[in-house]
C-alpha cells in the first residue's frame, strides 16, 4: 500500500483554530479566511503574511489601485501566511507553532486583510519576541496533543503552493492582469520536513565536578 502524504494545510488550519478558541488574543482570527502555502527562501525567515486587502477590508485604494483578489471555495481570503524552507528543515514542532503564532500576531484585530500597525517589526523591534513569546508558551501549555504531534512530523508533506502568484496592486484597465485567483492558480507539491530530535538524557548519575575531573586524568 502506498504511503499517504500528511496534509499540511489541513495540519496548521486545525492549529489555528485551536489557537483562536483558546486564546482570547487571536479570537478575532479566522482560518476559513487564511491561505497558507509553502514558498521559496526569504532570508532567514520561517514564515511571512501577505495582507490581501487596503485598509477596511477594501479591495481599492484612494488612488485607485486594486488588489487582486484570492477566493478559494467562494470565500475571499483575507490574508496570505507563506511557509518558508527553514519552516520544514531542522525544526521543531515547538517552534512550528511559534511560527504560525507569529504571523497570526502580525494580523489586525479588526481581521479585514490589513495588519495591525502596532505589531510590525520596525515599530516594536526587540520587543515584539517579548510580547509573543509568552502567548505562545501559554497557548503551549494547553494545545491539544495531536495538533502538536502532526507538526512533529518528518518526512514528505502535501502543501499547497502557488502555479501562478498574484502579483501587486493594479490600475484598473491594465491589460494581462489576472483579477481574481482560485483554487485554478493552487496546486498540492511536496516539501520535505526534517524535525530536530530532542536529545536523550543521560542515564548515568552525575558526578561531582572533582571525580569528573579526577576521571579524566586517569585516561
Amino acid at each position: 500500500m502506498a504511503h499517504r502524504r500528511p496534509n499540511l494545510n489541513k495540519a496548521i488550519r486545525s492549529l489555528i483554530r485551536d489557537i483562536a478558541a483558546k486564546m482570547p488574543e487571536f479570537s478575532h482570527v479566522r482560518a476559513s479566511r487564511i491561505l497558507v502555502i509553502a514558498g521559496e527562501a526569504r532570508r532567514a525567515s520561517r514564515g511571512t503574511v501577505k495582507p490581501l486587502c487596503f485598509r477596511g477590508g477594501l479591495s481599492t485604494d484612494r488612488a485607485g489601485r486594486r488588489k487582486p483578489i484570492v477566493r478559494l471555495k467562494g470565500k475571499r481570503m483575507l490574508y496570505c501566511i507563506t511557509l518558508r524552507p527553514l519552516f520544514f528543515r531542522s525544526s521543531t514542532p515547538k517552534a512550528r507553532v511559534e511560527t504560525v503564532m507569529h504571523e497570526l500576531f502580525h494580523m489586525s484585530r479588526r481581521f479585514d486583510g490589513t495588519l495591525h500597525a502596532g505589531r510590525r517589526h520596525s515599530v516594536l523591534g526587540r520587543d515584539f519576541p517579548r510580547r509573543l513569546r509568552p502567548l505562545v508558551r501559554r497557548y503551549l501549555k494547553h494545545c491539544p496533543k495531536e495538533v502538536l504531534e502532526a507538526f512533529a512530523y518528518s518526512g514528505e508533506v502535501k502543501v499547497l503552493q502557488w502555479l501562478e502568484r498574484p502579483g501587486p496592486a493594479y490600475v484598473p484597465g491594465t491589460r494581462g492582469v489576472r483579477k481574481v485567483y482560485t483554487e485554478e492558480q493552487l496546486y498540492y507539491g511536496i516539501a520535505r520536513m526534517v524535525t530536530r530530535k530532542r536529545p536523550r538524557p543521560s542515564t548515568e548519575p552525575k558526578l561531582p565536578r572533582k571525580e569528573r575531573v579526577e576521571k579524566v586524568r586517569v585516561h
